[in-house]
């Protein structure tokens, strides 16, 4: 019996672990999930719960409902990984799960300890996230009575999770302080350490001449040095300020504390993963899936979405004894909640920056990439059904994993 082990049981292991169950022989292998939660979250739904279009129970599902019968799971902290023992310690009771392969999905999250002055007496008062279902809940209390002033959404430094995020958020502030009849009550300014309002120079100009258009500033190369809770301030390493009534903040995001505590990680706890294959550059049996790794590309769900979509065949051919294929292209394809009831899709990879065209059919779409559309937002909103039906049960979506330049323009 050989042992597959995906540590990690949100999007990227999840997919895995239900698309490899119908694929290997379940006589010969055994797969199992380890997660600390029982809870699986739809992450992308969080940004929409401060605005009250979604709450906390439509974005949660028990865990074990989207693993597929054949597959184990167990609920428990990771204590350590061995990789030259091929072992995995639990903190609940010490035990070891032995592997063949070892599929590393462990995610990112935010740490704002890491700031100094972040997290403090005013974290969930004047201070807020939404990137934890915790933060989103609170901050949307917070909206529903806030009566205006200086909001102020910041970036503490990339890579984060879902990097078009933050822009939604803004976007759809603006919508939500216009329906609240507050609007001119409201300043909003939207804080990046980026040079522009997002990483690829022509989704950036697109954004921040959108940005200028609802009135929000943009404050661009500001990296936070520290936050000053008291005279409610944020303050760069150049000693920049930017005040604030309400701050809206993205802290750091690191890869999980295990990968520390194993020693396998960078800086920021992520796994060094070769770009092409997804293989763990130091170990011929890890693979890493989803935020975990410290591939160039976004951390997104489509991102995940389209890892699996290639790693499954070629770990299929790996342990037949064939090279692994370089089938990673970076390819991501995020919508942009803009407000109002419209979207944009953007739609890149390693080489290409989001072009303007349509999607995923050239000439017909029915989405326009690089371009406000409703179409683009029902895309959106839509996508949770397909999360939870199509995604998480392992089944396959029509359009392939490597990004078509087929109707797209520069």
């Amino acid at each position: 019996m050989k042992r597959l082990l995906i540590l990690g049981g949100g999007t990227a292991g999840t997919m895995a672990a239900n698309r490899l169950a119908q694929e290997l022989d379940l006589d010969e292998w055994e797969i199992t999930v380890v997660d600390q939660s029982k809870i699986h979250y739809y992450q992308p739904g969080f940004l929409f719960i401060p605005f009250e279009i979604y709450k906390k129970r439509d974005v949660i599902k028990p865990r074990r409902d989207y693993l597929a019968p054949g597959v184990q799971v167990i609920f428990s902290p990771i204590d350590v990984i061995e990789p030259d023992r091929n072992r995995v310690r639990l903190q609940e009771g010490g035990r070891w799960l032995h592997y063949d392969f070892l599929i590393i999905a462990t995610g990112t999250s935010p740490h704002p300890e890491e700031t100094p002055g972040l997290l403090g007496s005013e974290w969930y008062h004047s201070i807020f996230d939404f990137y934890t279902i915790d933060g989103a809940v609170h901050l949307a209390r917070r909206l529903r009575t806030w009566e205006g002033g200086n909001l102020v959404l910041n970036i503490v430094d990339m890579p984060i999770k879902c990097p078009v995020a933050p822009l939604e958020f803004i976007f759809l502030a603006d919508w939500y302080f216009h329906e609240q009849g507050i609007r001119d009550k409201v300043k909003l300014t939207f804080v990046t350490p980026l040079s522009g309002a997002f990483t690829k120079p022509k989704a950036a100009a697109v954004l921040g001449n959108m940005l200028e258009e609802r009135n929000i500033d943009l404050v661009t190369d500001f990296m936070v040095e520290r936050v000053d809770p008291e005279q409610k301030v944020l303050i760069s390493y150049d000693e920049q300020e930017v005040p604030y009534d309400l701050l809206v903040t993205i802290p750091l995001n690191m890869g999980s504390d295990v990968i520390a505590r194993s020693g396998i990680g960078d800086e920021l706890n992520y796994v060094p993963t070769d770009k092409y294959t997804l293989k763990a550059r130091d170990f011929d049996n890890i693979f890493v899936l989803g935020d975990a790794s410290n591939v160039p590309t976004s951390k997104a769900g489509s991102v995940a979405h389209f890892m699996v979509d290639v790693f499954v065949p070629n770990f299929l051919r790996y342990i037949d004894g064939l090279d692994l294929k370089p089938t990673f292209d970076g390819h991501a394809n995020c919508y942009i909640e803009s407000g109002f009831g419209k979207g944009i899709l953007i739609d890149f990879n390693y080489d290409v920056e989001p072009l303007p065209g349509k999607f995923p059919l050239p000439g017909l779409g029915p989405f326009s990439l690089l371009q406000e559309s409703v179409t683009n937002h029902w895309g959106k909103m839509i996508f949770r059904w397909m999360y939870w039906h199509i995604l998480m049960r392992g089944r396959t979506l029509p359009m392939p994993a490597q990004m078509m330049m087929a109707g797209k323009w520069s």
